[in-house]
């Protein structure tokens, strides 16, 4: 998209040359500077083409009349290409539209602000934590708040014994093995960003090393965390190994597949050629074949004893102590340490990520809110509060909750003065029900705020021409740039290099007298200092 955009930039102004112009004119009526083939040019447009061209400075009269012919011959270009329809082809209309809605786009987003959110969820990264979690589950399937009300008692029993002096791993292994459809645990050797649900990811990092959470509340159920560590993020190592193993059935096999792994770690260091030997002995058919070089490998990738050998090397070339692992035995030498992928290399795959899930009221978050502001939105908790206690008995998109809903005669909200009750907010979402929650006020309050973000951005889209004078000019200059391309292919650039100053000369010529051009001389005056 940028790359058509910047096409069509250059095309404009390669036509208009580089005319440098003061415009001292913004006081002026929205006048028509020229009339070209009937079609009135208002004097807004032909300043924001001087000025998007640079410098500007119209005390100069013989820069006005040099600008005010360019001007015109453009416009007789984009008036030929009209007259054969150019603006009519499938084409056109296809990448004229694609502009129109990246340019909306673009008005209805803060980017900087999103870009600042994309920022924080990548530099979230650069500290790991490991800890471990006891999930108390919620049942499967669509929940309702009483559905919460065991779970969480469960949670809160638990967290009391850790801060009571029992161990997480001791507790929650003894818990799951006596309740497994309610209960899980889990030990993370290490947790990346976006690897868990948000607010889970938000307790995780913010919650103090050695801490007991409090009850963490997801569509899961209630987590009890416990961080035991924080390290930066190393980034990922590129290895080769050779991989010996042993039957665990065979008496005396460990040993002598561990007197096999220290003969073949003494001709490395003899100076044999460790790809070779990898080919010749390592197990691990699929990296032996390539002299046992593995993909770059991360934290929490592999086994822990691997990982941990493999990220003490420091010197490419540099071999590990002979590693045990549940496998068998390993050689490891290290190939090349990767930092970190660049936020910039990431930037993408990050705001798509965010855009697409529940991170999306994050990116979006700082429009949003201004957009709340501007329209003056104003809500009232109370009457949410009313909602969420239906959520005890039902799930918010259930007919009976509409009709529960209705009976609440009160302002949910308001928006410009306009006021919202509770049952036109369950009305549009039990027709929209675009939310993956599962646990009913989580549902409801996902949809409730796509509710306010279309509404802002509706009346925001109704008055962006209003808020933003500039946006119908730079419609109207990526329109004239499309056609102005295309109709200079067909004239002028499809002939020799050496013939096309002359053909441009010609046509100049040739549509000064086919279509009139009419120039509000008095109005251009006006605009001199």
């Amino acid at each position: 998209m940028k790359k058509i955009m910047l096409r069509r930039y250059i095309v404009v102004f390669t036509c208009l040359l580089c005319v440098s112009l003061s415009v001292g004119a913004k006081n002026l009526p929205d006048s028509v500077v020229m009339t070209v083939a009937g079609k009135p040019i208002p004097l807004s447009e032909f300043i924001f083409i001087a000025q998007k061209n640079g410098e500007a400075d119209f005390s100069n009269t013989k820069s006005i009349n040099e600008y005010v012919e360019l001007f015109k011959n453009f416009k007789l270009k984009i008036a030929e290409a009209e007259a054969l329809e150019l603006d009519k082809t499938r084409a056109f209309d296809e990448e004229f539209r694609m502009y129109q809605a990246q340019l909306v786009s673009d008005y209805l987003s803060d980017r900087k602000a999103e870009d600042e959110a994309v920022k924080a969820l990548y530099d979230r990264g650069n500290e790991l934590p490991e800890l471990s979690y006891i999930l108390f589950k919620l049942p499967a399937g669509n929940t309702l708040l009483n559905d919460t009300i065991l779970p969480y008692q469960e949670a809160l029993k638990a967290r009391k014994r850790l801060l009571d002096g029992e161990k997480i791993d001791e507790l929650g292994k003894q818990l799951a093995t006596e309740n497994k459809e309610l209960v899980q645990f889990e030990y993370v050797s290490v947790l990346f960003p976006m690897r868990a649900s948000l607010a889970l990811e938000d307790a995780i990092y913010g919650l103090p090393v050695g801490a007991i959470s409090e009850p963490i509340h997801t569509s899961q159920g209630y987590y009890v965390v416990q961080v035991h560590a924080r390290r930066p993020n190393p980034g990922k190592v590129k290895v080769a190994h050779i991989l010996i193993t042993y039957p665990t059935d065979s008496v005396g096999a460990k040993e002598e597949a561990l007197k096999q792994t220290q003969e073949i770690y003494k001709q490395i260091q003899a100076g044999a050629d460790f790809a070779e030997l990898a080919k010749k002995h390592s197990v691990d058919i699929g990296s032996a074949e390539n002299g046992g070089e593995l993909r770059p490998i991360g934290l929490g990738e592999t086994v822990k004893p691997f990982e941990k050998a493999a990220f003490a090397l420091t010197t490419p070339g540099q071999l590990s102590p002979i590693v045990e692992s549940v496998f068998g035995y390993h050689i490891i030498k290290l190939l090349e340490i990767q930092p970190r992928e660049s936020l910039e290399s990431q930037k993408r795959s990050i705001r798509k990520f965010m855009g697409e899930g529940e991170r999306n009221f994050e990116l979006y978050r700082a429009f949003d809110m201004k957009l709340r502001r501007e329209y003056n939105y104003s809500f009232n908790p109370e009457v949410y509060a009313e909602l969420v206690a239906l959520c005890a008995d039902y799930f918010p998109n259930d007919k009976l909750f509409y009709e529960k809903a209705k009976e609440i005669d009160k302002i949910l909200f308001s928006l410009e003065g306009e006021s919202f009750p509770p049952a036109e907010f369950v009305r549009y979402m039990i027709s929209q029900p675009f939310s993956t929650k599962t646990y009913a006020p989580d549902f409801m309050q996902e949809i409730y705020d796509l509710f306010i973000r279309e509404l802002t951005t509706n009346a925001e889209r109704q008055n962006l021409e209003n808020k933003h004078p500039e946006m119908k000019h730079l419609l109207q200059e990526y329109r004239d740039g499309i056609l102005l391309f295309e109709i200079s292919s067909q004239k002028v650039w499809n002939k020799p290099a050496e013939e096309q100053a002359a053909a441009e000369a010609a046509w100049i010529a040739e549509l000064n007298k086919k279509y009139p051009v009419k120039i509000n001389k008095k109005l251009i005056k006006r605009l001199k200092k």
